[in-house]
């Protein structure tokens, strides 16, 4: 059963030069018509292929409040009268420290949204330049006050590490910070050099140096134990929480679960299919007014690769993959399937086994991307 949407907002005022996420600039394009089309795909969607109950829905972009307070509303009450969200559903939107007015907050407070999600990155001025980001750390500061002083009681930022400029003193200085404002949930990831970026231009062009492996593994390793001593529970490799903030929505995906993906650049999982949407904003438009609908492509999930998800998606969770999940989810054991890529594993203390569950260790967790691309394989006939 489905119980979680996905919205894409693809639009930015400016461009992160480390971002390869579907987006365009959002000056000079059609936005009322954009959300006109997004919402004619939600009502045909939920119509085609219903939910009975949504327990998250997660607005992300690019950056969702570039639209105007008007056009945030026209989005959100349109949302609210074509999805089943549950009363107590999780209702999060993506925000960038500069874009975010008094008027913006005050509109996503009265539809329902309950949890902000702000693009921070790093409470650095050098860094925040270095990266791109059009923000300042004390604009940052007075929206992160401005979204609690009018309710927000649930709010995510995110921290880069592995950064262009970025030290460990400089790093240790954005995490206390975050502390400081009694933020409950915390998302921090390593730069990821993406081929279609600035970044990956200036890197192949030797105009820029990224840090060492040495130094990403050294801040990662300096992460999980400030988040720990700070009282954040690390619930999956790059995400920390107060007690009870996990993010629902996340959880969807590492749970291999389905969820419907809507507007352009969208990616959704529902009854066994993949969805991928055309990306352009203009050709979705097009597309969905024009009656063709919003699909660039669709893809059947084979038993064989939905196993191998439920691994390498699983396995970013601190508490791992369910052995008996995986039983009842797929009528074979895990060790039939994976036994001698688990005992490989195992031996170079990369994971561990309980009972119940197979988990990353602390150094399978600074090689993640190595021990997920180990079930990768034909190990059984999972056809």
């Amino acid at each position: 059963m489905i119980r979680a949407a996905y919205v894409h907002i693809p639009f930015c005022e400016t461009i992160c030069y480390y971002c390869d996420f579907p987006k365009v600039f959002a000056k000079g394009q059609p936005l009322e018509a954009y959300v006109d089309a997004l919402l004619k795909e939600v009502e045909e969607t939920v119509r085609v292929t219903p939910s009975d109950r949504l327990d998250t829905l997660f607005i992300g972009g690019g950056t969702p409040t570039v639209l105007s307070s008007e056009l945030l509303r026209k989005l959100c009450e349109g949302l609210k009268k074509f999805l089943p969200l549950a009363q107590d559903a999780e209702w999060t939107i993506e925000a960038n420290p500069e874009d975010v007015s008094q008027e913006k907050l005050d509109v996503l407070k009265a539809v329902g949204v309950n949890r902000l999600s702000f693009g921070v990155q790093s409470f650095d001025p050098d860094v925040l330049q270095a990266i791109g980001r059009a923000h300042t750390p004390e604009k940052a500061i007075s929206t992160i006050k401005k979204a609690q002083a009018t309710g927000f009681e649930n709010i995510s930022v995110d921290i880069m590490f592995a950064l262009p400029k970025q030290t460990q003193d400089s790093f240790v200085h954005s995490m206390e910070t975050v502390v400081g404002l009694e933020i409950q949930h915390v998302s921090s990831y390593a730069l990821i050099l993406e081929e279609k970026t600035q970044f990956a231009n200036w890197v192949r062009s030797g105009r820029l140096e990224l840090p060492s492996e040495d130094t990403e593994a050294n801040q990662y390793e300096m992460l999980l134990k400030f988040m720990s001593e700070c009282g954040y529970n690390p619930y999956e490799i790059s995400n920390f929480a107060r007690p009870g903030f996990q993010s629902r929505h996340n959880l969807t995906y590492w749970n291999n679960e389905s969820y419907y993906g809507f507007g352009a650049g969208a990616h959704g999982y529902v009854e066994g299919i993949r969805t991928q949407n055309i990306a352009v904003p203009s050709h979705y438009i097009e597309s969905m007014m024009s009656g063709k609908g919003p699909y660039l492509r669709t893809s059947t999930v084979t038993r064989g690769e939905q196993m191998e998800e439920e691994l390498f998606l699983g396995l970013r969770k601190v508490e791992g993959v369910s052995i008996q999940r995986f039983q009842e989810k797929f009528g074979v054991s895990l060790r039939t399937v994976y036994g001698k890529v688990i005992e490989n594993l195992k031996e170079k203390g990369w994971v561990e086994t309980s009972h119940t569950h197979l988990r990353l260790t602390k150094e399978g967790m600074f090689l993640g991307n190595e021990v997920f691309q180990s079930f990768l394989v034909d190990s059984f006939d999972k056809k």
